[in-house]
């Protein structure tokens, strides 16, 4: 996992409810495929169409949003089965951080143990940072002073103290690259 500590650029306005861990990654997928092959695969039955061919209305697949490490999200993302492969695969996509008003619970903490920064913001907000994001303006996540800023607005989150801290240190990367050479079928790549 790496630190996180602020997490800058265009955030990725995919607002719908109930994006469930089946759809960030089908299972088949994950027994098919590297972790870090995974980010193709992230949320594709909304990226892509039946035959395979780019659903160019789906705002992941637009230029100004392709590469964005921060995705906006509505309610109760991450719902559905205890999947780890569905923070995998949104990693290995880019993603540093996702903004919901809320997550699927067991999701919520697949986050936090791999690295992935899961906010929780109000609707109304979630929507500005979405105007700010389609206007072309960056958004910045400010993991130590706990802050998101697009334009002129700035929104305070909070997480957890004891969480907010694993993921600003570095003793984490250090473990899990020890962890990695003296068990690596763990971390098959």
């Amino acid at each position: 996992m790496d630190k996180v500590t602020i997490i800058t650029g265009v955030a990725a306005p995919l607002m719908k409810s109930n994006i469930d861990t089946d759809t960030i990654i089908r299972i088949d997928r994950l027994t098919q495929q590297a972790r870090s092959e995974l980010g193709h695969f992230a949320l594709e039955a909304l990226r892509y169409r039946q035959d395979g061919s780019k659903d160019l209305s789906c705002v992941l697949n637009q230029p100004a949003f392709r590469d964005a490490p921060i995705l906006l999200a509505a309610e109760n993302f991450g719902c559905g089965s205890s999947r780890e492969g569905a923070v995998w695969a949104l990693l290995a996509s880019g993603l540093r951080c996702v903004i919901a008003e809320s997550f699927g619970d067991i999701f919520y903490n697949n986050c936090f143990q791999n690295g992935l920064l899961p906010i929780r913001l109000a609707e109304s907000d979630i929507r500005l940072l979405a105007g700010q994001s389609e206007s072309g303006n960056v958004v910045s996540v400010d993991l130590t002073m706990q802050t998101v800023r697009s334009g002129p607005v700035e929104l305070v989150f909070e997480i957890e103290p004891n969480r907010r801290e694993a993921m600003l240190a570095e003793e984490i990367a250090q473990w899990q690259a020890q962890d990695r050479h003296n068990r690596p079928w763990i971390w098959r790549q």
